[in-house]
């Protein structure tokens, strides 16, 4: 076994935004906060430590940058869009009303972005009930 094998996970994300950043994932997504240091905002999960770098500015891609994967993603979804959150939508791939996208093996995904435009998402493995339009 390494070393890294047997370690906590860190994961990190930035912000140019920190007051919009704390405020969004501290009480729109609902995450322990811990810290709010010089460098970064740092927030408690389940199984990891999340550390929002301060930056001067963000350049956001298309890819995921960060994601949870969840027991009911239909539930986290709507929980999420009464909080103010706003799904993704794309014109290429077939996504139900909620904004879920039903994966080839089952599994289902829902994006959103932060403040700073990163992009997040859901993910729920092996999910045999999503139907798309």
């Amino acid at each position: 076994m390494s070393v890294l094998s047997a370690a906590s996970v860190m994961t990190f994300i930035a912000t140019a935004k920190p007051a919009e950043a704390r405020a969004f994932y501290e009480d729109v997504l609902g995450l322990k906060f811990v810290e709010d240091s010089p460098l970064a905002l740092v927030f408690e999960l389940q199984s990891a430590i999340l550390r929002i770098q301060k930056v001067e500015e963000v350049t956001a891609t298309a890819y995921t940058a960060l994601g949870w994967q969840v027991a009911d993603i239909k539930a986290a979804v709507q929980e999420l869009t009464t909080a103010g959150v706003i799904f993704e939508r794309y014109e290429n791939l077939p996504q139900d009303d909620l904004g879920i996208w039903a994966t080839a093996d089952g599994s289902a995904v829902a994006w959103f972005k932060d403040p700073d435009g990163n992009l997040l998402s859901l993910a729920q493995l092996g999910t045999p009930d999503i139907k798309l339009p």
